[in-house]
């Protein structure tokens, strides 16, 4: 397993993040782990937004592959 050091990290996050994982049982490492992992995964939700973003972005072809041969060959 890896391990990561937060530097300069706000001493009023780390009382905030303390009294979260205090809430639920947690160790503030537990807690920081699990908040870590979720910023980390991706969701289904966030690639179906990025994806239909990608598709956004691409032109629409209906011409089949045929047609536009066809076109370049008659020029």
């Amino acid at each position: 397993m890896a391990q990561i050091l937060v530097r300069k990290l706000n001493e009023d996050v780390v009382t905030r993040l303390k009294a979260k994982a205090r809430a639920k049982g947690k160790s503030l490492e537990q807690e920081a782990r699990d908040i870590l992992t979720a910023a980390a995964t991706n969701s289904r939700e966030e690639f179906a937004r990025w994806a239909a973003a990608l598709r956004a972005k691409q032109p629409m072809h209906t011409t089949s592959a045929a047609e536009l041969i066809r076109e370049d060959r008659n020029r």
